[in-house]
């Protein structure tokens, strides 16, 4: 049964979601960050479901600190903070997803499906999306069965776009992500790789690289056909 934990330091908003996701999952609960920390070191748990203003350790540094150990559980926010540089500040430190409260817990059940389907995709090192096939294990990538020349950082950018559709990566996730931590390589980088990689792809129709303005790039899925 997937394990998902909710760090919240309301108890009435801790104790509600856990009630209302019970049912399909098995839950488990903290505080605050510092908690959630304790408890990922003893138990698996599959996807964090976070508030970001709580008491020691926050939403946005404790993402940042699983991310900085390499932990890359799925992680949605939830708060009741809905500025566009709080949304910012909620991808940047490598947040999956971003919900606004009061929550409406029929969408959270979407959203969490949507990041427990990516999860799979990713584990499994196999993306098929259309015609589109890509496979982590051979650092490989086709189109209609004829091969795509991809670099190993080309590759690496795609699979992480193609992992989580419609998620939105920044420049410094990207740069962190697939170049690390301690690369001195610049920001326009990343827009070469992305220019490099849509003209590899311009015959797919399946699968879009986007730039949002001000935040970063994302990959839109225009066929869902056969992905896996």
């Amino acid at each position: 049964m997937v394990t998902i934990l909710i760090v919240e330091d309301d108890d009435m908003v801790r104790l509600l979601t856990k009630i209302r996701l019970g049912s399909s999952y098995n839950i488990l609960d903290a505080k605050d960050g510092e908690e959630a920390l304790e408890i990922l070191d003893h138990e698996h748990v599959d996807l964090i479901v976070a508030d970001i203003q709580m008491p020691k350790m926050n939403g946005y540094e404790l993402v940042r600190s699983l991310r900085e150990a390499g932990n890359d559980i799925p992680v949605i926010i939830i708060t009741a903070m809905e500025s566009f540089e709080h949304k910012r500040e909620g991808f940047a430190s490598g947040a999956e997803d971003y919900m606004t409260k009061p929550i409406n817990y029929e969408e959270l059940t979407w959203r969490i499906e949507a990041l427990l389907r990516r999860a799979r995709i990713a584990n499994e090192k196999c993306i098929n999306i259309g015609k589109l096939k890509i496979d982590q294990s051979t650092y490989s990538a086709s189109y209609d069965g004829e091969p795509i020349n991809l670099t190993n950082k080309e590759f690496d950018l795609l699979y992480k776009f193609l992992s989580y559709p419609n998620v939105v990566f920044t420049k410094q996730q990207l740069m962190d992500d697939i170049w690390g931590f301690d690369s001195e390589t610049e920001y326009g980088t990343i827009k070469t790789y992305i220019s490099r990689l849509r003209n590899k792809l311009s015959k797919c129709r399946d699968v879009e690289l986007i730039s949002i303005r001000g935040l970063g790039y994302k990959a839109v899925i225009h066929s869902t056909e056969g992905a896996k």
